[in-house]
C-alpha cells in the first residue's frame, strides 16, 4: 500500500502545474457518429448537453431492438455527452432492463465491495442505495472510493416518488477543472486513504460489504486490492486503502475528479451524530472515514468547499416512469435527492475498469510533473 504513497510523494515538485498538464493534454476524440433513425435527439435544457436525450419517433419502438442495432452510436454518444437519457420508450419490466444493459454493455457485474445498502431485485439488478427518504446522497462516481468500479451505470425508474426523488447527475470533467488548484494539488500529492470500521453495529457489517461470511475471502481481496486489514476483537475487521483522486478517462484521455473524500469525510456527519461517535468509539474506531495517505487529517473546511463545487455543477430532472438513464461513471457523477411517498429506482453496473491500465496511467501522468 505505502508504495503508492510514495510514488505521490515523489511527484510533489512541480505540482501547482498539474491541473495545467491535465487539462491541456491531448484527449482521444469520441467518434462520430450520424444520428440513427426511429429516434429524436434533444436535451433537457437549452445549452446543457447533459443529459442527452433519445426519444422514440413513432409509436411501438422496441428500446432493447433499437439499442442492439444502435450500440456504435449510443457508445460515442455518452463518450461525448457522459450520460444518455431514453424516455418515452416501452420498457416496463426489470427482466427486459437487465436484457438492455447485456445488449448495449455486456454481462452485468456484481455489487461487490459495498460501501452502501441495496438489495437484489432480478439476476444483477439491485435497489438504488436505500438511505432513508429524507435524506440526500451527494455527487460522486461509484465505488470511485476503490480501484475497481463499474465503467457503465444504469438506472431504470419503475415508480416516480410523489415529491422529490431525483437523481441529479454532474460532469466529472468540469468539477475536476472547476476544483481549486490548490485543493486539487494538495489531494493528488498527499493521496488518500480511506479507513473503515466493521462488526461494530454501525454501518455495513463486513459480511455484507464483501459478500461472503468466510475471513479467508475477505483477506485475499484486501490482499488483491493491496488494502490494509486487521482483524479485531468481537469479529471486528479494520481495513486502509490508499485510492485515486483524479482519474484519466481510458478511452478520451480526459482528466475526471474521482474520489469519496467528501462522502467518507467524518464532517459530512451531523454534529450531534458526530459528536456521539467521537465519544463513545474514538476516531480510529469511527466506521468510515477519510484521511491524506500518511494518515493526516484533511479539512472539513477543504471538504465544504469540494462539496460546494460539486453542487454548483449538479443538473437536476425529475423522473418518468420508465425512463432509462446510462452514465458513463467516470466521466459523470450522480447522487440522490430526498423524496416523499413511495419511489423505486433500480440499477445494473457493467463494464469493469482496468485497474492496471489506470494505474500506469497516473503514475506516468505523475512522473511526468
Amino acid at each position: 500500500m505505502w508504495n503508492e504513497l510514495e510514488r505521490l510523494q515523489k511527484a510533489s515538485s512541480g505540482q501547482s502545474r498539474f491541473k495545467k498538464r491535465m487539462s491541456t493534454s491531448s484527449a482521444v476524440n469520441p467518434i462520430k457518429s450520424t444520428t440513427p433513425q426511429q429516434v429524436n435527439l434533444g436535451f433537457l435544457r437549452p445549452n446543457s448537453p447533459l443529459p442527452l436525450v433519445l426519444r422514440p419517433a413513432t409509436r411501438g419502438i422496441s428500446l432493447i431492438e433499437w439499442a442492439r442495432s444502435n450500440i456504435h452510436f449510443i457508445d460515442s454518444s455518452l463518450l461525448q455527452h457522459g450520460a444518455v437519457l431514453f424516455r418515452g420508450f416501452d420498457l416496463v419490466e426489470v427482466a427486459d432492463f437487465e436484457r438492455l444493459i447485456e445488449a448495449v454493455s455486456g454481462p452485468l457485474l456484481d455489487y461487490s465491495y459495498r460501501s452502501t445498502p441495496r438489495s437484489l431485485v432480478s439476476g444483477r439488478i439491485y435497489s438504488s442505495t436505500e438511505y432513508p427518504a429524507h435524506q440526500s446522497i451527494p455527487l460522486h462516481n461509484e465505488n470511485s472510493y476503490s480501484r475497481s468500479w463499474p465503467m457503465k451505470l444504469w438506472f431504470f425508474s419503475l415508480q416516480v416518488a410523489k415529491q422529490g426523488g431525483a437523481t441529479p447527475i454532474a460532469d466529472s470533467r468540469k468539477i475536476f477543472e472547476a476544483i481549486p488548484a490548490e485543493i486539487c494539488d494538495s489531494f493528488v500529492r498527499k493521496g488518500l486513504m480511506y479507513v473503515r470500521n466493521y462488526g461494530i453495529g454501525l454501518d455495513l457489517p463486513w459480511q455484507e460489504v464483501f459478500q461472503t461470511s468466510s475471513k479467508v475471502v475477505v483477506e485475499n481481496f484486501c490482499r488483491k486490492s493491496d488494502m490494509e486489514f486487521e482483524w479485531l476483537a468481537d469479529d471486528q475487521l479494520r481495513t486502509r486503502q490508499i485510492c485515486q483522486v483524479v482519474e484519466r478517462h481510458p478511452r478520451t484521455g480526459e482528466a475526471v475528479w474521482f474520489n469519496q473524500a467528501h462522502l467518507f469525510h467524518i464532517s459530512r456527519l451531523p454534529l450531534e451524530v458526530r459528536e456521539w461517535l467521537l465519544l463513545s468509539l474514538g476516531e480510529q474506531n469511527l466506521p468510515r472515514n477519510v484521511y491524506f495517505a500518511d494518515g493526516s487529517s484533511i479539512d472539513a473546511e477543504v471538504i465544504e468547499e469540494i462539496n460546494r463545487v460539486c453542487d454548483e455543477h449538479s443538473i437536476v430532472f425529475p423522473w418518468h416512469e420508465g425512463d432509462v438513464l446510462l452514465l458513463d461513471n467516470m466521466l459523470t457523477a450522480h447522487g440522490r435527492k430526498p423524496f416523499v411517498g413511495k419511489r423505486k429506482v433500480v440499477v445494473g453496473m457493467a463494464e469493469p475498469n482496468q485497474p492496471v491500465f489506470a494505474r500506469a496511467t497516473r503514475h506516468e501522468i505523475l512522473g511526468n510533473i
